[in-house]
């Protein structure tokens, strides 16, 4: 009998791949999302072409109706909880909805997975916003970015966390529901605190998924926006990569179950928000504009993945080069730029 699996927003962007992905291995896909970010209907449209997929237009902030899908679905093999609010800036805007999705919506999706799914994979897409502006750590700058003196291969699942922002609040309380649910309740769960996730099939706003909008900014000759002084560093993780790392748990369950695991490019695929746009205007040929704004709450001037736990339980590591990564994003956006180009 093949696989099914549950995915709660499984028309956003990680949604989306994820789906693919186990389409193309023939399981059956039960996704829940409302739609209601940019791009979503346009991924589903290209879902649907699948057979094997069940779609609910449902918000996880509705107890009973997350509760009905979930009882209709008790054999599913795994639950991947990726639907979230996903902005700083909006969380500050809006902290009270922020909550609602973030904190009570994973609760509802946890219940609903203890009452009818309790022997379940639990997958939780976590950020590493939970480790807050980490002002402490000594910063140098070096070549017109950010690195951190004392953490040469990045920050690790020790680092104490500080929830800052609604967002990194919302985000961390739900990360240590997820966790929790483990010790108490029993449940396989497995969260994931993710760096910078990009790839295919990402509609980026300015303040989320920031590889595919400066990407698609420049390739429509638009202004990007910087939030910062722009010398601040990140890892980037290619989509395919991440969820070789959500696949490989499923396989090594029992080993994994109620860890937590920080996930990126790692010091290999780290780059600086200005020094990536130069690579954009040497590659792309031609000027890229961009203005810079305020600072967000719990900005961090670096961060860069330690992947060594996960490479320890799972042999886990990125594949996918930035540069790699980079060339199979422009080519998705170039492909498909003129549906792109309707939400910009």
């Amino acid at each position: 009998m093949g696989m099914k699996v549950i995915i709660t927003g499984g028309c956003g962007f990680i949604g989306t791949n994820v789906v693919l992905f186990h389409l193309r291995k023939k399981h059956k896909v039960v996704i829940i999302d409302n739609l209601s970010r940019r791009g979503t209907e346009v991924n589903l449209a290209l879902l649907r072409r699948y057979a094997n997929l069940k779609f609910y237009k449902v918000d996880i902030r509705d107890k009973e109706k997350i509760s009905k899908v979930f009882s209709q679905n008790k054999d599913a093999d795994i639950v991947y909880h990726l639907a979230a609010q996903v902005a700083v800036t909006i969380s500050v805007l809006n902290p009270y909805e922020d909550f609602e999705i973030n904190v009570l919506g994973t609760l509802n999706v946890l219940e609903a997975a203890r009452k009818y799914l309790p022997k379940t994979f639990f997958i939780f897409s976590s950020t590493n916003k939970v480790y807050g502006g980490m002002e402490n750590i000594k910063i140098v700058e070096k070549n017109g970015k950010y690195f951190a003196l004392d953490y040469p291969n990045g920050i690790d699942e020790d680092f104490n966390l500080d929830f800052h922002s609604p967002y990194g609040c919302s985000k961390g309380a739900a990360d240590q529901y997820v966790r929790d649910y483990s010790r108490i309740y029993g449940l396989d769960t497995v969260v994931f605190r993710q760096s910078c996730i990009y790839g295919p099939n990402q509609f980026g706003i300015e303040d989320q998924g920031w590889v595919a909008y400066f990407c698609i900014q420049a390739l429509l000759d638009k202004e990007i926006t910087i939030y910062g002084d722009g010398k601040q560093v990140r890892d980037v993780l290619y989509i395919d990569d991440l969820i070789d790392a959500f696949w490989l748990s499923y396989k090594n369950r029992k080993k994994v179950k109620g860890e937590i695991f920080n996930i990126g490019g790692g010091p290999e695929n780290q780059v600086g928000i200005l020094e990536f746009i130069k690579y954009l205007e040497k590659k792309l040929s031609k000027p890229i504009k961009y203005k810079f704004s305020n600072w967000r709450p719990g900005d961090q001037k670096y961060f860069v993945s330690n992947n060594s736990k996960l490479y320890k339980y799972l042999k886990w590591k990125p594949k996918v080069t930035m540069y790699d990564g980079v060339n199979r994003l422009l080519d998705w956006i170039i492909k498909n730029k003129k549906i792109i180009s309707l939400f910009y």
